[in-house]
């Protein structure tokens, strides 16, 4: 069976951290890690099962603790994110996933907190003091089993019309261990797979499919049942023992207890790390005061 994990860090853990072809640091930042994985070659993309590009992983304290909105994480978090924005240009940020899930709610919940200002303009914006802004529109996708609609088919349609320099796609994650849930958070400049982690993949949202750059973010809140037996259990677990994990052929997956938590925690880290990449002209308090 495969290892379904959707963190680069993890990928890299079970390939073996000397292959070839990918570049890794790390260094601390107050009480996060934060690591920098670029693959660099076809072979390593191969070995990593992560495509060509940059990788960003930060690990924090527990996202189930509190945080205050001017926390110097956002502004640390920001600036990383803001590293792999194009300098100019409306931005759309698109929350993926279905709302009415818990474990898959991350998106929506973040895009609802995403300051939105591609109709802030013309007098309005210059008598506030709000022509500093930049423009940024936001949408939520849900997935495609209540709209009929490939997620990456919705946000194609929308880049077309509003055509925006880049794409800022919000979505959870999985990951192989239970460690790492709440307590890790991603950023990519190779797009997404929705679903992948949880093995029900879509098209791909990169900027080969919707032609501009696609950066990601994401947190992991789920781990895959196999995955997690075969992480604590290794080679000692036969293929018996995984059938009996996926009853009737259904996919397990292992979620925090306090997942309500968690989700509306990291929403609201993202989406206020978001507003300091985006808006970098305003202070965070100024932003908390708009959104």
């Amino acid at each position: 069976m495969q290892w379904r994990t959707d963190l680069a860090v993890e990928a890299r853990e079970i390939a073996g951290e000397q292959t070839g072809g990918v570049d890794f640091e790390t260094r601390h930042e107050g009480s996060m890690e934060i690591s920098r994985l670029t693959v660099r070659t076809e072979r390593a993309r191969q070995a990593l099962g992560k495509d060509i590009g940059t990788y960003i992983t930060i690990e924090l304290p527990s996202l189930t603790d509190n945080f205050s909105d001017t926390d110097e994480r956002l502004q640390i978090i920001g600036e990383e994110i803001r590293r792999l924005l194009p300098v100019n240009g409306l931005l759309l940020v698109a929350g993926l996933g279905n709302p009415e899930i818990t474990p898959d709610s991350l998106g929506p919940k973040t895009a609802s907190r995403v300051l939105a200002t591609r109709h802030i303009t013309g007098e309005i914006a210059r008598s506030t003091g709000l022509d500093r802004l930049r423009q940024v529109a936001v949408m939520t996708t849900g997935v495609t089993g209540q709209t009929g609609i490939e997620t990456g088919e919705y946000i194609l349609s929308v880049v077309r019309r509003i055509r925006p320099t880049a794409v800022i796609a919000v979505d959870a994650l999985a990951s192989r261990r239970l460690e790492r849930l709440g307590c890790t958070l991603q950023i990519s400049n190779t797009g997404i797979s929705p679903g992948a982690g949880v093995g029900n993949h879509r098209t791909k949202i990169n900027a080969d499919t919707i032609g501009v750059p696609v950066i990601s973010v994401g947190v992991p809140t789920v781990v895959d049942v196999q995955t997690l037996a075969r992480d604590l259990l290794d080679s000692e677990f036969e293929t018996s023992g995984m059938k009996a994990l996926s009853p009737g052929g259904r996919q397990m997956v292992v979620i925090p207890r306090e997942i309500d938590l968690l989700t509306e925690r990291a929403s609201r880290l993202i989406a206020l790390s978001l507003n300091a990449a985006m808006q970098n002209d305003f202070s965070l308090a100024d932003l908390v005061s708009l959104m």
